[in-house]
């Protein structure tokens, strides 16, 4: 019998709107300096712009999901994309920190659009069932790829153009995605009469399944230790590492101050979650993807712990970023594989959505807490300490997930 194939239309297509979005995405810590100083804002107010551009997107997740099982993955693509260059088109005339607040909301519900929640889905239908856990992990990966490019393109382009024209580029770029959505097409999951019968029995009996409230919970601490590191971790490198050997290897590539490691580590980061993931969804196509995810929250909370308890250097703060790399985004293939499996593909991305969003009001809490103890306590040990914490609480809380299928499978 001859095997399905891995790489479809729908994975590349997949990958390649998932990179453009998220290098967009992964670009704003670079807009901070620049929109401060042209408006003489403090550097809270646009911290609270990415924490509510989290919040968004967590929010706008189920809701695209929701929209792209009812009336189609590509249509709810298209309006996430337009919704995604809208935000950003309208965020380059923004001049007070409330109206760019407000448009962040834009922005997160347009990367909801074009994001996991809505791409894993289509991927994880058009994959067989042997490769659907290592297709969402090259999905995800392509999200890592975009991190990785996506902030030293904006880098890039401001040394010669103004911030507002790489927002028009950027939203150029979001818009140019919709060219291989003819690539996106995945098994038809059932009819709309079909859909409009069962999607509220399904998703009542997923509500009601205590599994289901783990993977949600379990899923908090993820959004917190990535948007906490995300936005705060450059600056940590530039206030507390040491400094860097002026006749040693980082200088020799340029890397001659803190603040250049900060955005480095940033980069390596992203760097080592494309092997992680990667193998993440490997390792699901053969081991329990719970016990899994127990070990991926074990690691970060050992990792985490043992960074903030050594001295600060230029070489564990290059460690810590590949070791915290390699477990960065392999949670996601695992999360949305393991509810895949157990609730069937048929709401898979409303389903995943709404965990998504514990993801994500995580995220929102890291950016926030991050910078609010930090202007409390002056230092960012409580915010660490609390990462920790909550990694260790997602450790525990995915052991007693039940992994087998369901009625809510067999229904879908």
């Amino acid at each position: 019998m001859q095997r399905a194939p891995l790489f479809t239309p729908v994975l590349i297509a997949g990958c390649v709107i998932i990179m453009i979005s998220f290098a967009v995405r992964a670009s704003f810590g670079v807009f901070q300096i620049p929109i401060a100083e042209e408006f003489n804002w403090l550097r809270s107010d646009f911290s609270l712009a990415i924490a509510i551009q989290n919040l968004a997107w967590g929010i706008g997740q189920p809701i695209f999901a929701a929209f792209a099982e009812r009336l189609g993955d590509r249509r709810a693509i298209i309006l996430g994309a337009f919704v995604y260059a809208a935000g950003l088109v309208l965020s380059s005339m923004a001049v007070t920190p409330l109206q760019h607040q407000m448009l962040e909301v834009l922005v997160g519900f347009g990367v909801a659009g074009t994001g996991f929640g809505v791409i894993l889905a289509v991927v994880g239908r058009a994959a067989s069932d042997e490769n659907r856990s290592i297709a969402l992990g090259i999905a995800t990966a392509a999200g890592s790829a975009g991190q990785v490019f996506g902030a030293p393109l904006a880098e890039w382009m401001l040394g010669f153009l103004s911030w507002q024209s790489v927002f028009l580029v950027f939203a150029a770029a979001i818009l140019a995605t919709l060219f291989v959505l003819p690539m996106m097409r995945s098994p038809k999951a059932a009819t709309k009469a079909e859909l409009e019968e069962s999607m509220g029995v399904i998703l009542g009996r997923a509500f009601r399944d205590p599994s289901y409230s783990l993977i949600f919970l379990g899923f908090f601490s993820c959004g917190y230790q990535l948007a906490f590191i995300t936005a705060h971790f450059p600056a940590f490198v530039t206030e507390y590492c040491g400094q860097i050997d002026p006749t040693g290897t980082l200088a020799s590539m340029g890397i001659s101050t803190t603040s250049a490691l900060g955005a480095v580590s940033i980069s390596l980061i992203g760097l080592a979650n494309i092997v992680g993931t990667i193998t993440a969804g490997w390792l699901g196509k053969k081991y329990s993807k719970k016990y899994l995810l127990a070990l991926i929250y074990t690691g970060r909370t050992i990792v985490a712990a043992l960074f903030i308890l050594m001295p600060i250097t230029p070489t564990s703060v290059l460690i810590f970023s590949a070791a915290m790399g390699a477990l960065w985004l392999a949670t996601v293939p695992l999360t949305s594989g393991l509810v895949a499996h157990i609730y069937g593909l048929r709401y898979m991305g409303t389903l995943y959505g709404i965990v998504f969003l514990s993801h994500q009001i995580g995220g929102f809490l890291g950016v926030w807490l991050g910078g609010k103890l930090y202007d409390i306590y002056g230092n960012y040990d409580l915010v660490w300490w609390v990462g920790v914490g909550v990694g260790a609480f997602s450790a525990i809380v995915h052991l007693p997930i039940r992994e087998k299928r369901g009625p809510i499978a067999a229904a879908a």
